[in-house]
């Protein structure tokens, strides 16, 4: 597997070698070609130059939007990712087999030729070095591509993550105090989100894995999917193809979310399967993609408000009966709680649904279970409730 990825690096060295020899000769007069310019002679460095800028020059410039169309995102429904062509992973027959003969990572897409500014802050990890992991270039605007690797137990680092903060990815806020929330767990609407995970290759402050993404993506839409690879390869020392790409509209800085493709390539499947959308967004704030400007959603800032004058009653109200505020509240929403009722399991994302739930359709027949039983005994399990039908609180 190994040697594969070092053949790979040595043909890429050789390459590169003999382009630069060319370019050398071009540019000191002589002439790599056997017949004669226009005037007889060995051609001039400055036609041999503008011979070599015309090849350039005719290079496409790298683009990486366009990953999914716009129409074909899925909607926002209270859920942090959303199954995508019925949960299978689209990786071709091809890239299977690779990954499963010689634990090569495929082309993460086809541009081969990163742009100037694609230097990655990292350096190259040993997953890349090998062939195990290819990054996509980044793009005119800064955005990153798609990233995939064979996830192995020689890719998985060990130690400690370093920081990352030296990297700010297309549509980091030029302030980032600015885009904080009392509500959000750490404050800060946005993370530095590695697109794979520190964890499956080591890849840390490399900018061609890092984008902006909001804390509720990073940790309830794309981590419970990661720690699934993870986890299947440190119990099995097994492989998982893995493949993350960040869908961006038009020429918008911060990605609509991340599509993630997974499969455990040692059992064809059987133990990781997924392909996912998570969502770039955050519960009650308002995004500009465009920029990364965000603000309070409308509808949450009433409901806050709202809360806040239902409090302040409440308070009074408490204070002439001698009552708790809104002790009322609470006992109606615990309501039903230890109850034992039928509830729809989705095995693969540890989620639990009640059975209206629009969200069970969803849900492919291998992961789908039915159980009798508490919320509080599935919880106990590891199950989360769903965000659309919140079982646990009917």
């Amino acid at each position: 597997m190994r040697n594969s990825g070092i053949r790979k690096k040595i043909v890429t060295a050789a390459v590169i070698i003999t382009v630069m020899t060319c370019f050398a000769f071009l540019m000191s007069g002589c002439s790599i070609f056997d017949g004669e310019g226009a005037e007889g002679g060995a051609r001039s460095s400055s036609s041999a130059s503008a011979d070599l800028s015309a090849v350039f020059s005719d290079a496409e410039p790298i683009d990486n939007s366009g990953a999914m169309d716009e129409e074909s995102i899925p909607e926002y429904e209270g859920e942090p990712s959303a199954e995508l062509n019925g949960g299978e992973p689209e990786f071709t027959a091809e890239e299977i087999e690779e990954a499963k003969k010689d634990g090569q990572a495929p082309s993460a897409g086809d541009r081969s030729v990163p742009s100037d500014d694609s230097v990655s802050t990292d350096g190259v990890s040993e997953a890349e070095a090998l062939g195990e992991e290819n990054l996509s270039p980044i793009d005119d605007l800064g955005r990153c591509g798609p990233v995939t690797a064979c996830v192995s137990p020689d890719t998985m680092p060990e130690g400690e993550r370093e920081s990352i903060g030296m990297v700010r990815p297309s549509g980091w806020p030029e302030k980032i105090s600015e885009s904080k929330y009392d509500f959000i767990d750490g404050g800060y609407l946005y993370n530095r989100c590695h697109l794979i995970g520190w964890q499956l290759t080591g890849e840390n402050a490399e900018e061609r894995n890092l984008i902006t993404g909001t804390r509720y993506m990073n940790v309830e839409g794309m981590l419970p999917y990661e720690n699934i690879a993870a986890d299947y390869v440190r119990t099995t020392g097994g492989s998982v193809l893995y493949r993350a790409t960040p869908v961006f509209v038009g020429e918008e800085l911060v990605a609509r979310g991340v599509k993630l493709e997974a499969l455990s390539v040692d059992d064809g499947g059987e133990r990781v399967s997924f392909n996912v959308f998570c969502f770039n967004v955050q519960p009650d704030v308002e995004i500009d993609y465009m920029t990364g400007e965000n603000h309070l959603a409308e509808g949450a800032a009433a409901a806050v408000s709202g809360e806040e004058s239902a409090s302040k009653e409440e308070a009074e109200e408490s204070a002439a009966q001698g009552e708790d505020a809104g002790q009322e509240d609470q006992n109606e929403e615990a309501a039903g709680s230890g109850e034992i009722r039928k509830y729809i399991l989705n095995t693969n994302r540890k989620r639990y649904h009640l059975p209206s739930c629009s969200s069970v359709s969803q849900i492919k027949d291998k992961n789908r279970r039915e159980y009798t039983g508490t919320a509080e005994e599935l919880e106990a399990e590891g199950y989360r409730p769903c965000g659309n039908c919140h079982p646990d609180l009917r």
